[in-house]
């Protein structure tokens, strides 16, 4: 067949690289020793090139997608081996990518400038700088994700999307584009097409196949006419890039050497493509290339490269939602390991070595796959358990660490373990980076409590002055006030408190302690500042209003009067919201509604309102909601007697469902300002304003964020913390054409969910949501918060809370 149709001299660069999923086609461990051996594979063509073995195959090149892969392989190559990658690294005949593995947006800052920076290290103790990174199936990256890569050096990222329940950006692949990022820096993106485009086309000897191209071939991995495959479908698709008015002449293709995700290498490539060159080459000209040979193409070309600043949101990290439990685990381990760095921030208590194996763990939990490919079919199967078991044991592992590690600097900073007549004395620290005033629970052992039986004092050791507190189970709450990596002392010591009450000639409680009736004289409420009844909860600050159809309707702010609840709300402030698709099946249909046509919705029911505690520090009351799906859901509403903050807390046991399903809490917060507000939220470090700064083509839905998110206007800020669950639903429930961003019309705002839980995927997430969980918020408002930065710094306070230690008497 002759390329008659085209109307240019066309050049194709393959890259070939094995696409690295971690638990998808086989066990963790096992796809680690493939990954290891595809080194020694591509070392070993690599020899027999140079040694004359297989001079046909010159030209040949690999690209390392992940350096994960590279760090597992060093781990256990001989010294030869170890030169050998080097050279091969140097010489070009192997490439390094700068990404570590494709991750999902659950990473903070933090922890991906701990694994981008591995590549580059690398590759300065060999001697070739580390300018390129690949992703494969992956569709979108948190906008500091941009900064990251640039931060270690990485000038170019090269996206190989994957529209399974996702799409790629800008409404239109195979096009570059410079990713400004939030510093006003610039990332050469080239927005490519999915990773196995290049075997569909027919570049590799036996494994081709039909995923995204569709025709009259059958076309199972290993044909028997594959060059007429390759001549058709290469003469096809470069034609469509012409009709299409493509700018270039050349269009990059990445190739896989086996039939899978996780292949090998392949030198038979090369086969292919000098037949192809020989029957074709004047024409369409084929050049296998590492990332950097093809950037530098793109960069020598005259066409204008368009320029895009904003986020980039992930179709696909809502797998985090499917495993909630796991998800909350792997976020405080997180936080925790944040709090280790800032309290040993020159690594003399807890190694350098310590802390890499905490990332390492917390990052195999964050990468993209989220189970073996039989997951939702096929549950009970023992892979799908055995892999599943693995991925979760990461957030775990990391977590244990974390926790280790932070139990290793507060020993080392005065912490006392248990020993007999230790003291009651306790540090707490402020470890975030901005002021943080908030409660800080000071706990002992049940056999301490006979201790305390006649009551308690607590000592500020810096002042020598008594604190006030609110005594509870095994424990004292007090408030604290401490600047960025502020430590202070308190002391508990024994008191004679009276425990008498009296009868209240004007408190209007009848004996049954229900309380359903107003008092008609002020007086009558003597005993904390925050006042909680069956119908709502109130503090100096705030007053809280629930009804038995829609649960919470009322956030008043009292320091202005204001409503904090928007009028447009579908459902109250938390309520919970069950969608279930019928059918275990519909799952493959939904693209990218996350639900089907014929989802049945539902929306908690208040029935039940109990009141819990109160006190000088804070009131507390339980608000227990029927809905489908979930056998029991209660809101635990913590209201703070002396700052403008509400900590609640979402517990619930959700049943055990087959069928597709989500689960919503509802936000329909306002900061209350009768001015312009802003909502902003954190991606891995970087400040967003949601349907804002955006790529255009984007993902409006939802989006994972860090620690929360904030309101924010000239007249005060809405704030809050969302420490458990990241995943913020921001586009309608209901279902229908999905918007991509610049599609939505400009006076649209997002409403608010938590999207709590979902098991929609018809391959690999977790198949069941059952079980037990508790997720906790907490929202608070300031007048002096006027800036996004401060407000999402808010939101790292009230998430990491103040860390406390018991420690020993001053020596």
């Amino acid at each position: 067949m002759q390329m008659e149709k085209l109307g240019r001299k066309w050049r194709i660069f393959v890259i070939h690289h094995s696409h690295t999923d971690i638990g998808y086609t086989r066990r963790q461990e096992r796809i680690e020793q493939f990954h290891v051996d595809f080194i020694r594979q591509a070392l070993q063509i690599t020899k027999q090139i140079e040694q004359g073995q297989k001079a046909e195959w010159k030209g040949f090149k690999w690209t390392c997608e992940t350096f994960w892969a590279v760090e597992k392989f060093l781990e256990e190559a001989s010294e030869e081996e170890k030169r050998d990658f080097a050279e091969a690294v140097r010489s070009g005949d192997i490439e390094l990518s700068g990404t570590y593995l494709n991750m999902t947006e659950l990473a903070d800052y933090d922890l991906l400038q701990a694994i981008h920076s591995k590549a580059a290290e690398y590759g300065r103790s060999v001697g070739r700088h580390v300018d390129s990174a690949m992703t494969a199936d992956i569709n979108g990256y948190s906008w500091g994700y941009g900064q990251s890569l640039l931060d270690s050096g990485v000038q170019h990222l090269f996206s190989c999307i994957h529209t399974h329940h996702g799409m790629f950006a800008l409404g239109k692949k195979q096009t570059p584009f410079w990713w400004e990022t939030p510093k006003g820096e610039k990332l050469l993106v080239w927005n490519g097409d999915h990773y196995f485009l290049g075997n569909e086309l027919g570049m590799c000897p036996d494994a081709v196949g039909s995923y995204i191209i569709r025709d009259e071939f059958h076309t199972p991995a290993i044909v028997s006419n594959h060059d007429e495959i390759m001549d058709t479908r290469i003469d096809r698709y470069l034609s469509l890039l012409e009709q299409e008015n493509y700018p270039y002449d050349f269009v990059p293709v990445t190739v896989s050497g086996l039939a899978t995700d996780n292949g090998a290498p392949n030198g038979a490539i090369m086969d292919i493509i000098n037949r192809w060159n020989a029957r074709h080459g004047e024409q369409v000209q084929i050049q296998m290339a590492t990332l950097s040979e093809f950037f530098r193409h793109v960069k020598s070309q005259p066409v204008d490269i368009p320029i895009h600043a904003g986020d980039w949101p992930d179709w696909w990290t809502d797998g985090a939602g499917s495993t909630p439990m796991h998800t909350q685990i792997f976020k405080d381990g997180q936080r925790v390991l944040r709090k280790v760095k800032r309290l040993d921030p020159e690594q003399r208590i807890v190694s350098r070595r310590e802390l890499d194996e905490i990332e390492r763990q917390l990052v195999m939990y964050a990468e993209h796959t989220w189970g073996f490919h039989t997951s939702v079919h096929q549950p009970w199967h023992f892979n799908v358990q055995m892999l599943e078991v693995r991925k979760l044991a990461y957030a775990a592992n990391g977590s244990r660490l974390a926790h280790s590690a932070l139990d290793k600097v507060r020993n080392a900073k005065g912490g006392t373990l248990l020993h007999t007549g230790r003291a009651f004395r306790y540090l707490v620290a402020n470890t975030e980076l901005q002021h943080s005033r908030q409660l800080a629970e000071l706990e002992w052992d049940g056999f301490e409590n006979e201790i305390f039986k006649n009551g308690i004092e607590i000592i500020d050791e810096s002042t020598g002055l008594v604190v006030p507190h609110q005594p509870g189970y095994q424990r004292v709450t007090i408030e604290a006030s401490l600047k960025p990596g502020e430590q202070k002392a308190y002391r508990l010591r024994q008191a004679n408190v009276s425990k008498a009450k009296t009868t209240n000639n004007y408190r209007l409680l009848a004996t049954d302690g229900v309380d359903d009736v107003d008092d008609m004289f002020p007086s009558g409420r003597t005993e904390s500042t925050v006042i909680a009844n069956q119908f709502s909860i109130e503090s100096p600050f705030v007053r809280i209003c629930w009804t038995e159809e829609e649960g919470i309707i009322s956030w008043i702010n009292k320091e202005t009067g204001e409503e904090q609840i928007r009028e447009d709300r579908k459902h109250g402030a938390f309520t919970p919201v069950y969608e279930v698709t019928p059918g275990v099946s519909a799952r493959g249909s939904m693209g990218r509604n996350r639900k089907g046509m014929n989802v049945r919705r539902s929306a908690g029911r208040l029935v039940k309102v109990k009141l819990l505690e109160n006190g000088p520090m804070f009131g507390s009351v339980e608000l227990q909601f029927e809905l489908p799906g979930v056998s029991y859901y209660s809101l635990f509403l913590k209201v703070f007697a002396t700052v403008n903050r509400v900590d609640v807390a979402v517990r619930l046991h959700k049943d055990s469902v087959w069928e597709p399903e989500n689960v919503y809490f509802s936000l329909p917060f306002t900061s209350g300002s009768d001015s312009e507000e802003t909502l902003w939220i954190e991606k891995a470090g970087a400040l967003v304003r949601p349907w804002v700064d955006q790529i255009p083509g984007s993902l409006l839905d939802f989006t994972c964020i860090q620690e929360g998110l904030a309101y924010v206007s000239d007249k005060g800020s809405l704030i809050l913390a969302t420490p458990d669950t990241p995943l913020l639903q921001l586009g309608t429930l209901e279902y229908g054409k999905r918007l991509l961003h610049t599609q939505q019309a400009k006076d649209m705002k997002p409403m608010l969910y938590i999207w709590a839980m979902t098991n929609y995927w018809e391959t690999n997430f977790k198949a069941t949501l059952g079980g037990f969980y508790e997720f906790r918020y907490s929202l608070a408002w300031s007048e002096n918060v006027k800036s996004a930065a401060e407000a999402i710094g808010h939101c790292h306070t009230m998430g990491a809370g103040l860390t406390v230690w018991r420690i020993g008497e001053d020596e």
